[in-house]
């Protein structure tokens, strides 16, 4: 195929811009069909197709290989939803792109987006997306079949499911107001509990963040974690809240005598009657870790309420605390006897 002159190329680009002004959507059509895979396309000629009607801006918005990255976001930005869920659909987008939609999108683009196996998408924009649309199941079901969600949004679509079962009319009927709220509760922090300890110990300081910010750092919760064996997110959780180092929380953690292990959990705010039954927790866990594989043990929270039973106050910070780990142990043989059912049947 010959080569076109300079000359005869500006010329093709001015009557290719003179129809744009043609009347007939036909020919404006024809115009962008011949434009959509090309990537020398003048630039004028393309951007004005872009955002001509739907059914000429599509080929264009769709294939074109002469729309830059900047081109998109621009489209995404002040275009219409019919726009966005085109550069949605396109066979690649860039991070830029996808975190442009996830910005401003509506329903039906972030679900084309997240459908578009072509989208690179990134964690931060994923985060983005639960924070904006994590009310809604379809999305929700789709975020969470991503294995590089961060844990703080997991935990964030976890808290959107909680509050959408406690919200079901039939929940509400059969089990009362304030009970499905309890349950709801329960349910949310046992989620919680398992998240922390399926997280990757890199993610745990970002997820330990964001429980902090949304105030569910309680004691309550942190001895939750601490008597189901999340010691990683227990260090994670005593780094951000006292100030201290990984390295030294880490060794007071495993090594500590009580005395240090006590100022580790004061540091972080907790009152002294309280620290006692951290340190003793901790304590016990560290004796679990020596033990053999396969050693039967009472779990931590059987031992702590044997430990603390005869001095516990129901008044008291301490006594609220034990009352937690009460009901985490009865849950925790309700558990055993289950299993053990199931491996009878």
């Amino acid at each position: 195929m010959a080569r076109i002159t300079p000359r005869e190329r500006a010329a093709a680009a001015m009557a290719m811009t003179y129809l744009l002004d043609d009347p007939s959507p036909r020919v404006r059509l024809a115009l962008a069909e011949v434009l959509a895979d090309t990537p020398k396309a003048p630039r004028a000629v393309v951007m004005s197709l872009a955002e001509d009607q739907p059914d000429i801006a599509s080929a264009i918005i769709l294939r074109s290989p002469a729309l830059t990255d900047a081109d998109l976001v621009d489209l995404v930005g002040r275009g219409s939803t019919m726009t966005r869920a085109l550069v949605a659909s396109r066979a690649s987008l860039s991070r830029a792109v996808s975190a442009a939609i996830a910005e401003v999108g509506e329903w039906a683009e972030v679900l084309t987006l997240l459908e578009n196996s072509g989208a690179e998408i990134s964690r931060t924009t994923l985060k983005r997306l639960a924070e904006r649309h994590g009310a809604d199941g379809d999305i929700r079901s789709l975020l969470l079949q991503r294995d590089e969600l961060p844990a703080d949004a997991r935990h964030l679509l976890m808290l959107r499911v909680s509050e959408a079962l406690a919200g079901l009319d039939l929940v509400r009927v059969a089990v009362g107001n304030e009970r499905a709220r309890r349950i709801t509760a329960e349910a949310r922090d046992a989620g919680t509990v398992s998240l922390a300890g399926s997280t990757a110990v890199a993610e745990l300081p970002a997820l330990v963040e964001h429980l902090r910010i949304d105030g569910r750092l309680t004691p309550a919760f942190l001895m939750h974690a601490l008597c189901s064996g999340k010691v990683d997110f227990i260090a994670a959780a005593l780094v951000n809240l006292s100030g201290l180092d990984d390295r030294r929380v880490r060794s007071i953690l495993s090594t500590g005598r009580m005395h240090a292990l006590r100022a580790l959990y004061e540091a972080t705010g907790l009152p002294r009657d309280v620290s006692a039954v951290f340190v003793e927790a901790t304590l016990l866990w560290r004796r679990a870790a020596t033990l053999p594989i396969g050693t039967l043990l009472q779990s931590v929270s059987t031992q702590l309420l044997d430990r603390f039973r005869s001095e516990r106050l129901d008044a008291t910070a301490e006594g609220e605390l034990l009352d937690m780990v009460e009901k985490l142990n009865i849950a925790e043989q309700r558990q055993m006897a289950r299993d053990c059912a199931t491996l009878a049947a």
